[in-house]
């Protein structure tokens, strides 16, 4: 397991050896945001991102939006929402509950390299892996690309 998430870390690095690309319109794609907040793991990167939700996750209060269906994919970028967070983007959007499901969206914020641990019986194990998470706080901060 150990040799898996050393292995995981070193591929993520070695992807990092390119700028940042852009869509067209100055999206920032998942793959593109996780190797550049890989580049620069203390500050991160701002912008305006670019993704399909694959997959729907809840834990502790907050929704997590995953551009992969395996959130623990090395080019996973994942949306992390506060419930009432997400219940006003919902109805600002006009959706039901889990309506952003294979929706294409934007997200403005600041993807950031994040720890996280892998658990036995709820305990950390001290083995971990990184997700690429920008945080959203604000409704406003996510809209509909199609």
């Amino acid at each position: 397991m150990r040799a898996f998430v050393l292995m995981s870390c070193c591929l993520v690095l070695l992807a990092g050896c390119s700028s940042l690309p852009t869509e067209g319109r100055g999206w920032i794609e998942p793959a593109a945001a996780v190797r550049a907040a890989n580049e620069q793991p203390e500050s991160g990167i701002d912008g305006t991102f670019v993704m399909t939700v694959r997959a729907i996750g809840h834990e502790r209060g907050k929704t997590y939006l995953n551009s992969e269906t395996d959130f623990r994919s090395q080019i996973c970028l994942t949306v992390a929402v506060p419930d009432e967070v997400m219940a006003q983007v919902e109805k600002r959007l006009g959706l039901q509950s889990g309506g952003l499901g294979g929706r294409r969206i934007l997200v403005d914020g600041h993807a950031k390299r994040v720890p996280i641990d892998y658990l036995r019986d709820g305990v950390p194990t001290g083995l971990f892996y990184y997700q690429t998470h920008v945080r959203v706080l604000d409704p406003a901060q996510v809209r509909l690309a199609d």
